[in-house]
């Protein structure tokens, strides 16, 4: 194991899910206000979480598998990566499953396909 582990396991999640969108066209990118809706409140939730929790000394990250580079606060990184990363990937995932099933998810399909619309 190595001190870019933690990078090598989230640019895996991002070569795995990033297929999706290129040869699925689930269109996550262009809606890209949609995604950040998405992302937005669960970053700040867990990062501000993590922050704290670094502060009260409740958690840490080991420098044998992080890069070392620590943000404010004492976030390293990768940890701030993987609340971008992850979530991406799901969302990746969930309309990656609506293009094959043809499953709604709570709003139609019209709505994320057609043509001609203003990306959201």
């Amino acid at each position: 194991m190595s001190h870019v582990t933690y990078l090598g396991l989230l640019a895996g999640v991002l070569v795995v899910t990033a297929p999706l969108e290129l040869v699925l066209h689930v269109r996550v990118y262009p809606r890209w206000r949609r995604l950040l809706v998405a992302v937005a409140p669960e970053f700040v939730v867990f990062v501000t979480w993590v922050l704290y929790a670094i502060h009260q000394g409740h958690w840490d990250y080991s420098p044998v598998y992080t890069t070392g580079v620590r943000l404010p606060g004492g976030i390293p990184v990768e940890e701030v990566l993987f609340f971008l990363v992850v979530p991406l990937a799901s969302v990746l995932a969930l309309e990656a499953v609506r293009k094959v099933t043809g499953w709604d998810a709570g709003y139609p399909a019209e709505e994320a396909e057609a043509p001609g619309r203003a990306a959201r």
